[in-house]
């Protein structure tokens, strides 16, 4: 069995937990419908499959993994509803987003649900008497925390907004950006279903080390597609972090790596909100001249072969193949 066979098996069992866990039946219907917007519009279950192959692969049950699986989920779509605030994004999954639909206070509402909402699945997990309990209550703790982590990671997000030309700005201060932004979570997701798949604790950490280099090459190739992707792929306007100032790799390398005609580009259009798409275009030229787009796939690469490498330290057979597949397909994804 492949990856897309894997995934779309995980698919079928993720369907029918989430509306075991969360029904589509619970009232206030608008609150209900706004929290369950952005998991109906579809999205690539990364995290939560990443809790279940995790678990196969230390030869857990898959089975009791599944509230943990959508408990991640739920994570993961609470920070893109809040995200989704800050940033003044339209659109998400080619969609309107959940405040454009429902209203900030609603679209804040939407996004606590969910967070309350994954801890309280959670704990059927405790119904599987072979897990042990003590793993159980790692898992949770380890989620609690990476969701401080994030909200740390996005107020460095907004800290860093327009920085790119701030010398005392380096890729260090990306790289720690983007861990506790992005790569946590599916970081977190690969050591919880090995804790609760029973896994031993080297397992665990070779997981997690997994989890966290592809969830940095993941960010990384996130940043190329948001400013060359495919809009109708990719579900949203391209060009957004060059219109919101935002301080990806992308564009700090080009900012250091530009001439003076170069800069005055740059300069002219970052954090321009009413960014015209024949701008767009010129800063996408400076990107290529700079070597900055090859740059950020590079190092995104290089993070990829660093997660197979550790996977193939330590694991054999099929299951390690699709998290090896996986791995590949963060960098040639189209959205």
């Amino acid at each position: 069995m492949g990856l897309q066979d894997s995934i779309a098996n995980f698919q079928r069992l993720f369907a029918i937990s989430l509306e075991r866990f969360f029904p589509d039946n619970l009232e206030p219907k608008n609150l209900y419908s706004a929290s369950k917007h952005l998991l109906k519009s579809g999205g690539k279950r990364l995290r939560p499959f990443l809790v279940y192959q995790s678990c196969k692969l230390v030869g857990g049950d898959i089975e009791a993994v599944m509230p943990a699986a959508v408990s991640v989920e739920l994570i993961h779509n609470f920070t893109l509803i809040h995200d989704d605030i800050m940033d003044e994004d339209e659109f998400r999954r080619g969609v309107p987003t959940v405040h454009v639909l429902w209203g900030v206070p609603m679209a804040i509402l939407a996004g606590d649900v969910l967070f309350s909402k994954a801890f309280e699945i959670f704990f059927h997990c405790f119904s599987f008497k072979h897990i042990d309990r003590e793993r159980i209550v790692e898992s949770m703790r380890r989620l609690a925390n990476t969701v401080t982590v994030i909200a740390e990671g996005q107020a460095l997000d907004m800290s860093l907004e327009g920085k790119i030309f701030d010398m005392s700005i380096t890729e260090l201060d990306y790289l720690n950006m983007i861990y506790k932004k992005t790569a946590i979570l599916i970081k977190t997701a690969c050591e919880i279903g090995a804790l609760l798949g029973m896994g031993s604790l080297e397992s665990v950490n070779v997981l997690s080390k997994y989890g966290e280099n592809i969830g940095l090459a993941f960010q990384m190739r996130d940043d190329i597609l948001g400013v060359i992707g495919d809009e109708k792929v990719l579900g949203k306007p391209v060009g957004s972090d060059i219109r919101e100032g935002k301080c990806t790799l992308v564009l700090l390398h080009a900012a250091r790596n530009c001439d003076d005609n170069q800069r005055k580009k740059l300069q002219k259009c970052y954090g321009k909100r009413d960014l015209s798409n024949v701008e767009l275009n010129e800063i996408i030229d400076v990107l290529k001249e700079t070597g900055s787009l090859e740059y950020v796939s590079s190092l995104a690469e290089k993070y990829v072969l660093s997660a197979k490498e550790v996977l193939k330290s330590f694991f054999e057979g099929e299951d390690r193949d699709i998290l090896m597949e996986l791995a590949d397909y963060i960098l040639a994804r189209g959205y």
